[in-house]
């Protein structure tokens, strides 16, 4: 009998080929595994064995050996039988899951037609797979005691997407591997309890060395509160800690302590702003005894969002050999299996609702984990919803506990009265009740970590009157709201001694030396006078005396206190002026934000306090009602990604579900960030003589597969444009492509000409920016 194969080499012969057989052990016996933590083991070996038999067919055959052309549907094959032999709702979810495996998951609609089209003859299949574990098993787990049931059973079916995919990915590319005599197989990873013994060490040898003040003993407390925290089981928590208080490093104590009391499988550490995302990582590997350049480097994987690399594979068809660079690419990318995960908001939450591949892979290695989203305030409001849905899934139904991490807490929990229930609609807030806060006595916390007075002035403010109080304070922070007004206030202050602007058009590279400098000449008590976006406030370690702080959200005005007397050295309250620019016109988001926040602050108390910001966060959710808040967008019209859902989920008694969710649209629905900005690469050079852009970028252009750590080194130099912009310039030659297999996925600037000195890529109109323009 003539041998069914899943993948070919050209140039070799057919016994250096992978077998349909093997192949199909192969990624039943991985996708099982990565599928026991979510419960649903069986049903993802059964998605393994049935996923490529459409390869069993004539045309396929003739495909794969002719090494040409596009091959014939080989995965539909498999959905259609998993419908007849697992009738009901288990059918429906492997079906989307093996039909999408390639693809992507489909909306319901058009997976019903994909099924009831002709395929070529697969006859034969059965004996290639062996025999399928039963129904009654595969069975077991379709049940969550979720209020958002139909949620549930889409989100159980995007994780078995996910065993199913990576676990094709890594198979696939491990065969490749094989036979190019490579060694595949990753290094193990530093066990998770070796991890937390090195912090252990680390957080006592900073608590003996630092200087007995009054907030390095408040910092303590707060770490030895959080840890007494640990043993309680895993689920839903809060940190609510002043800035100054140390959460990032109590957050990772908590988390590493938790993991290893309850044999939790990683620590997931999300961060809603790019730009400290390194920042962030090397703190993390200082604190865990990783070395720079060591090999236990890859414990700590940091994932940035500026690279698409879905996009480069869209350039190649899909052939099932695994031969194109940018399908390698593709095998290749991370899939959060290292023990301390390092994510951007945007790449975690987007890769829950997504339907591609390359975005869903990860998702499987969230179950039993640890999660911490810093700054938890900034979920964005339009898809607040679904990612609360979201979050309370993960802990519910897939073991993990989630930290809510922020100096400003946000009113999500039931206590606060989020998302009230009225008839017919189920309510998204998150019960966290009060002895789950890591933090002691939040409100005495913000009381004794007090550093600076708010102040807000009545009247608008011109950019002159600001540059005047620039020229009288020798070091003062100014916070505006768009990229165009930091551009023409610095142009105001520009000649001024210690003149320093800040802004995402400056790559990151170039913002780390501005910093740098600003941080020496503070110390030594020289001129620094700063004009930025919202990006300051994204975690910089910066300590000025006076921050002043255009119109926005008390949430942001908090962030911005936080580089006001940071380490309360002053023998006085730093100042912090909040103000209306009279030359820059609110976005309605600011709007927004602004109202509830001035109505916070012609209150008598604190506008810092635990109990003002959850006032605040209230009268901005009930300004926006609970429809804005599940209100993606889909081809210019409001897309309610939880009614959506809802609306094709099985009712009460109904013993056949439909199961026709949407999955494609969502993941095109849900987009954090509104406004479509490109990363491109700027070559930019520190000091004359400077060439390390260019020479990380000649050796990705030369290499067949660019290596990580050149990837990762790219990343200091990206700064995100308007994709109009960047087609633009694309066309005119002013971008061209890094990588020729990659196209137009990753550009570069051809050199500096659109590059200012002090503020960046030059844009014809630089676009307003909210706490969500700070990511990618």
């Amino acid at each position: 009998m003539t041998a069914v194969f899943a993948h070919s080499v050209p140039h070799l012969p057919q016994t250096c080929w992978e077998t349909l057989a093997e192949h199909a052990v192969a990624v039943a016996e991985s996708s099982e595994m990565r599928a026991s933590p979510i419960g649903v083991a069986p049903l993802a070996r059964a998605a393994g064995m049935l996923h490529d038999i459409g390869k069993c067919s004539t045309a396929f055959r003739t495909y794969i050996e002719s090494d040409t052309g596009q091959g014939p549907d080989h995965s539909t094959a498999g959905a259609v039988e998993a419908l007849r032999l697992y009738p009901g709702p288990i059918g429906r979810m492997l079906a989307f899951v093996i039909a999408g495996h390639h693809a992507g998951l489909a909306d319901g609609p058009d997976l019903g037609i994909r099924l009831e089209k002709n395929l070529p003859t697969y006859a034969g299949w059965e004996a290639e797979v062996g025999p399928l574990p039963p129904a009654g098993v595969c069975g077991a787990r379709l049940r969550g005691s979720s209020p958002h049931r139909g949620f549930s059973l889409a989100f159980l079916i995007r994780m078995l997407f996910s065993c199913l995919v990576d676990a094709d990915f890594v198979e696939t590319e491990r065969f490749y591997a094989k036979v190019a005599g490579q060694h595949v197989e990753r290094e193990g990873f530093t066990p998770l309890p070796v991890l937390h013994e090195r912090l252990q060490r680390f957080m006592a040898a900073m608590r003996a060395s630092a200087e007995a003040t009054a907030v390095n003993t408040l910092r303590a407390t707060i770490l030895d509160h959080a840890i007494g925290k640990a043993p309680l089981a895993p689920g839903l928590f809060t940190l609510t800690v002043p800035t100054g208080g140390g959460k990032t490093l109590v957050s990772l104590s908590f988390a590493l302590e938790h993991a290893r009391r309850h044999e939790l499988r990683r620590v997931i550490y999300v961060i809603p702003f790019t730009s400290v995302i390194e920042q962030v990582a090397s703190v993390f590997r200082s604190a865990l005894a990783l070395e720079p350049g060591g090999e236990n480097q890859d414990d700590i994987l940091e994932h940035h969002a500026n690279f698409d690399w879905e996009a480069a594979t869209r350039l190649a068809v899909e052939d099932g050999r695994g031969s194109d660079p940018a399908d390698r690419l593709r095998r290749g990318a991370e899939n959060w299996e290292a023990p301390v995960v390092v994510t951007t908001a945007v790449q975690f939450f987007e890769s829950l609702f997504a339907n591609r591949t390359s975005r869903c892979r990860k998702l499987h290695n969230l179950a039993k984990s640890v999660i911490v989203l810093d700054e938890a305030q900034t979920l964005p409001l339009p898809l607040l919803r679904p990612c609360l849905a979201a979050l309370d899934e993960l802990q519910r139904n897939y073991g993990a506990s989630v930290v809510l991490c922020t100096a400003t807490q946000p009113a999500l929990r039931v206590q606060d009265g989020f998302d009230k229930a009225k008839p017919g609609h189920v309510s998204s807030a998150l019960n966290i009740p009060s002895d789950r806060e890591l933090a002691p006595d939040p409100e005495g916390l913000a009381a004794r970590l007090k550093r600076v007075a708010i102040e807000r002035l009545e009247q608008p403010i011109t950019d002159a009157e600001i540059a005047a109080r620039f020229a009288a304070q020798v070091q003062m922070l100014c916070i505006v709201n768009s990229r165009g007004h930091a551009q023409a206030l610095f142009g105001a202050i520009r000649e001024l001694p210690g003149a320093m602007h800040l802004s995402t058009l400056m790559c990151p590279a170039h913002r780390r030396i501005v910093l740098a400098e600003a941080r020496r000449r503070l110390k030594a008590g020289a001129p620094v006078r700063i004009v930025s976006t919202s990006l300051i406030e994204a975690g910089v370690d910066i300590d000025l005396p006076e921050v002043w702080r255009a119109a926005a959200g008390l949430d942001s005005i908090a962030q911005a206190a936080g580089r006001c007397n940071r380490e309360g050295k002053r023998k006085e309250l730093g100042r912090v002026v909040v103000f209306e620019p009279a030359e820059a016109v609110l976005s309605p988001e600011f709007e927004h934000a602004w109202q509830a926040a001035r109505a916070v602050l012609r209150g008598s108390g604190d506008p810092l306090a635990p109990a003002a910001i959850r006032s605040y966060f209230g009268e901005v959710y009930w300004q926006k009602g609970p429809e804005a808040l599940d209100a993606a967008r889909l081809e210019g019209e409001t897309y309610p990604i939880l009614q959506k859902i809802a609306e094709r989920a099985p009712q009460n008694g109904e013993k056949d579900p439909l199961l026709a969710f949407p999955f494609a649209s969502i993941g095109q629905a849900f987009r954090v960030i509104e406004e479509v900005m490109e990363p491109v690469i700027v070559p930019w050079r520190a000091a004359p003589g400077d060439d390390t852009c260019e020479t990380i970028l000649r050796r990705v252009a030369a290499m067949d597969k660019p290596l990580g750590p050149d990837l990762r080194r790219l990343q200091r130099y990206v700064v995100a444009i308007p994709r109009k912009v960047r087609s633009e310039w694309l066309a005119l030659g002013v971008l061209r492509p890094v990588h020729p297999a990659l196209g137009d996925a990753l550009l570069r600037f051809e050199g500096l000409e659109h590059y200012d000195e002090d503020t960046g890529v030059r844009l014809r109109a630089p676009l307003e920016r909210g706490v969500w323009s700070n990511v990618l």
